[in-house]
């Protein structure tokens, strides 16, 4: 596969001049020696590198073969990951003049994007769920929505932050029956692209999606792709990404992105088709054991209160065996693996799994529902976000405005979202998660 950005910088990286140019380090290991190989490679928009939001040159070629990896109209390169590719689509329907029908289980990147842009979101709530990561989203729900504000787009995460995969075939449906765009934040999903047949968002009917490279792909940290099936949304991308990003990005993640082509374009199928089998082998050695929500593969979501474990003390048993899960609570815990975990990276995973449910205590199994409560809306998410605020203890935060969301990072559904009205269901969902204090409008 053609490497134009990684031949170009190797090639400079080679060479003799001086650089004269930003950034300070100058290709030099600055007495870090261990790192010379990525300080030599560390450089700035010099002639002939192109440039990511005006690209012509070597970023528009691959970027071009990613394109047709992932088979979009058009593709393009985000070095500040998904977050910068929310922020993007959600840019592209404020120009449409668009609301946003916003399924409720979104990442905090959403929200404060909504707040810089001054968007009016209408949430689709999820049925009862034992927990704020993963919920299931009517269609119905979202044509009844639909049909109350028809100027809009629907926005959903898939997969979500367990592995869990919406209908984006029967969302798409219902978004072209109405002409509303369908965004699909799609950060934990690019390796869908590859599976037979695809489950890409943009393969099932998505306009907009965007994808962490790094994720779930062996990219660099912040490598991510914007994706769309539009030619209309093409020429806009680039100038609504810039109005969010640094205007120098990282090229040490160009790089990254541009080599990732070239796994995908020879790698990738056959490695996803070599770690299914291994991952089911791995469930059905252990499922006298453990209960496994359902996910795309290479999430493996134990429902550890279900299964009899503390999900934190489960986490903490794995990790003093050397496995370092990807999130844990009390109910869950989540173990993310990719395409190129080898054999004995899922040998070393089965064997923590089974000596730790052999050996940690069982606590009694507990399936506890909760409905996310509907909350009543004070202010815009824009005037909340950015009011003065004071930070209260959940108990005393009953009627008062949420302001600035403080959430964890993962997509999850929000408990409050700035503007809403904090009721007494909220603060239990708060206690439980083990938030003890809130942000409300002063």
């Amino acid at each position: 596969m053609y490497t134009p950005i990684f031949d170009f910088v190797s090639h400079y990286s080679d060479s003799d001049s001086l650089r004269c140019h930003m950034p300070g380090h100058k290709g030099k290991n600055c007495g870090y020696p261990f790192l010379s190989p990525l300080f030599s490679l560390d450089i700035t928009e010099i002639f002939g590198a192109d440039s990511l939001f005006h690209a012509d040159g070597i970023i528009a070629q691959s970027e071009a073969a990613a394109s047709s990896l992932f088979h979009c109209a058009y593709s393009c390169f985000s070095t500040s990951g998904s977050t910068l590719g929310i922020q993007t689509m959600l840019a592209l329907m404020k120009l449409d003049n668009r609301s946003i029908i916003a399924a409720r289980n979104v990442h905090r990147a959403f929200i404060n994007a909504a707040a810089l842009l001054g968007l009016d979101v209408f949430w689709l709530f999820p049925s009862a769920s034992s927990n704020l990561l993963s919920a299931d989203f009517s269609t119905n729900d979202a044509e009844k929505l639909l049909l109350l504000h028809p100027n809009s787009c629907i926005y959903i995460t898939s997969p979500d932050y367990t592995g869990k995969i919406a209908d984006i075939p029967a969302f798409a449906k219902l978004c072209h029956k109405y002409n509303a765009p369908l965004i699909v934040d799609n950060a934990h999903g690019a390796h869908l692209a590859f599976f037979q047949p695809s489950l890409h968002p943009i393969n099932l009917g998505a306009d907009l999606c965007c994808d962490s490279a790094h994720k779930m792909l062996p990219a660099l940290t912040g490598s991510a792709y914007v994706h769309t099936s539009q030619k209309r949304f093409a020429p806009l991308i680039k100038q609504n990404m810039s109005l969010f990003a640094s205007t120098s990005p990282s090229y040490l993640s160009l790089i990254s992105l541009d080599l990732c082509n070239d796994y995908l374009a020879f790698h990738i199928c056959d490695d996803i088709n070599h770690c299914i089998p291994l991952i089911t082998q791995l469930k059905d050695d252990l499922s006298d054991s453990l209960i496994f929500a359902d996910s795309e593969p290479f999430h493996i979501t134990i429902c550890a209160a279900l299964s009899g474990f503390n999900g934190l003390a489960f986490a903490q048993s794995l990790r003093k065996l050397s496995v370092e899960c990807e999130y844990a609570d009390d109910d869950i815990v989540i173990l993310l693996m990719s395409p190129i975990c080898s054999d004995n990276d899922f040998f070393t995973l089965r064997s923590a799994l089974r000596f730790t449910v052999n050996t940690l205590p069982h606590v009694k199994p507990s399936s506890q529902k909760f409905s996310v409560p509907v909350l009543k809306t004070a202010m815009s998410i824009r005037d909340a976000t950015f009011s003065t605020y004071e930070t209260v203890n959940v108990e005393s935060s009953v009627g008062r405005i949420c302001a600035s969301v403080d959430v964890p990072c993962p997509p999850a559904v929000p408990i409050a979202v700035s503007g809403e009205i904090i009721s007494q269901e909220s603060v239990f969902i708060f206690k439980k998660y083990g938030i003890n204090s809130v942000n409300v409008v002063k």
